[in-house]
């Protein structure tokens, strides 16, 4: 009896408890759940092919994950929402005007819409307030510049498992409080240096699982609160321990599941290793055949080949000229990339043009092949390592769209055999310098002896 009391005096009251939580003062859409304190709107998992109607005017946070939903427009929603969350739709066109005036707007969450491909430029443009941004896995190509422009307090921002394979200068400068940047699962392939220029505050840096072959040695120059760095399972060949000395707050960094080249270009990477305290990973080698698999942190130096520059000066030394990830031979090896740069195409009218990204220069036509593979310098020239960095005349197929990188390496230029090397020329001047003097010595001395044998046969 005493159960049965309880029983019936707590079950009116936990449905007072159930029915003070639901809204009803607004109406609700159909087969959705609306909420008070704050005002919510969940409508997750219903199958809807489009934003149902009927969403409150003053609702705060809306949830509509794990739908069908393929646009969206204009007034789908308020400029009250402080969360909203479309993450598993089939989104794949976004009108720019969707989320203006948004200024409350704190988390969006667009993630795992693989059909998006592209996003407008001034999407997120007035979103103060957003600390939160998810866009991963959503088949975007390419980012166009400015799209983060204002978003002055982001502090997280998810871009993963996309198909990006290049980075806009200053596309993140705007992020002056972006802690995570994930990039993650990509197809990067190389880092420049202004790709992270304004990140001042960045603490975690994800860019494992890309293609990465190339990082420019000041790629890093504007993280020094940076903690976190991943870049394993990348194609990278040599790392510039330059670059990671703009590191001075680093503790986590994983390089392994890379192709490491330990020849004296991982010479200054291997000084930076020695001196680092925080946690690393393996850097198996691949190369030369006598270090392969050793890892490259528990190599001795005497160990790493020593590379001669034409000077007898010893290349590769920390903080040296030419032992930065941007060699020439390094990059002759990459694919060809930016072949399909497709600029993407926004149905219903608002379009925007990308712009292509910028090729990486290529030595000029003509050029003679290096001989030596150490990028020599001559005199008074560039040597094919500059001429990437000052951008060198680009070849661009027009037919197709491509800028070919491998081109280069499959031309007829012969290395021209070095002519022998004779006795240095001052030594030469010396020696005929001395017989001129002796035959002088003798010419003066000649009329001296015929004039004394003359006196002695006159005797």
């Amino acid at each position: 009896y005493c159960g049965s009391f309880s029983v019936g005096k707590l079950l009116p009251r936990s449905l007072l408890l159930v029915l003070w939580g639901l809204d009803l003062s607004q109406p609700c859409p159909r087969h959705c759940i609306c909420y008070t304190s704050p005002s919510t709107v969940s409508c997750q998992a219903h199958n809807f092919h489009a934003v149902p109607e009927g969403i409150p005017a003053q609702s705060e946070r809306v949830f509509l994950q794990n739908n069908k939903i393929q646009r969206l427009l204009r007034g789908h929603f308020s400029p009250t929402t402080t969360m909203l969350w479309l993450y598993s739709n089939n989104i794949s066109y976004i009108q720019p005007s969707t989320f203006h005036g948004f200024d409350r707007l704190e988390e969006l969450d667009l993630g795992d819409n693989r059909h998006l491909k592209a996003v407008a430029s001034d999407t997120f443009l007035g979103l103060g307030r957003l600390h939160a941004l998810h866009l991963y896995h959503c088949g975007l190509i390419s980012l166009p510049p400015g799209i983060f422009a204002g978003l002055h307090n982001l502090q997280y921002l998810y871009l993963q498992d996309n198909q990006l394979e290049f980075l806009e200068d200053d596309l993140f400068i705007d992020l002056l409080n972006l802690s995570h940047l994930f990039l993650h699962g990509n197809r990067l392939w190389s880092l420049r240096q202004n790709t992270f220029r304004g990140l001042g505050v960045l603490d975690r840096l994800l860019l494992h699982q890309n293609r990465i072959q190339w990082v420019d040695r000041q790629a890093f120059h504007d993280l020094r609160r940076l903690t976190t760095l991943y870049l394993f399972n990348n194609s990278l060949t040599e790392l510039s321990g330059v670059s990671l000395t703009l590191l001075p707050a680093l503790e986590y960094l994983r390089l392994n599941d890379n192709p490491w080249e330990c020849d004296c270009k991982a010479l200054s990477l291997w000084d930076w290793l020695r001196r680092f305290r925080g946690s690393t990973s393996s850097l198996i080698c691949v190369s030369p055949p006598e270090l392969v698999g050793k890892d490259l942190k528990m190599l001795k130096k005497e160990q790493l080949p020593s590379c001669m520059s034409s000077e007898g000066h010893p290349r590769g030394s920390p903080g040296g000229e030419m032992e930065q990830g941007e060699s020439l031979n390094h990059l002759n090896r990459h694919r060809v990339h930016h072949n399909h740069h497709q600029r993407p195409y926004l149905p219903h009218g608002d379009q925007y043009s990308l712009p292509s990204p910028s090729p990486l220069p290529r030595p000029p036509k003509g050029g003679r092949r290096n001989c030596t593979r150490r990028g020599r310098k001559a005199k008074g020239g560039h040597n094919e390592v500059q001429l990437l960095r000052d951008g060198g005349e680009k070849d661009y197929t027009a037919d197709r769209g491509k800028y070919d990188l491998s081109a280069s390496g499959r031309r007829k230029n012969k290395c021209i055999p070095r002519t022998s090397v004779g006795p240095p020329i001052g030594v030469q001047r010396a020696n005929n310098k001395a017989g001129s003097h002796l035959a002088d010595y003798l010419s003066c001395l000649s009329p001296a002896l015929l004039l004394s044998l003359f006196f002695v046969i006159l005797r």
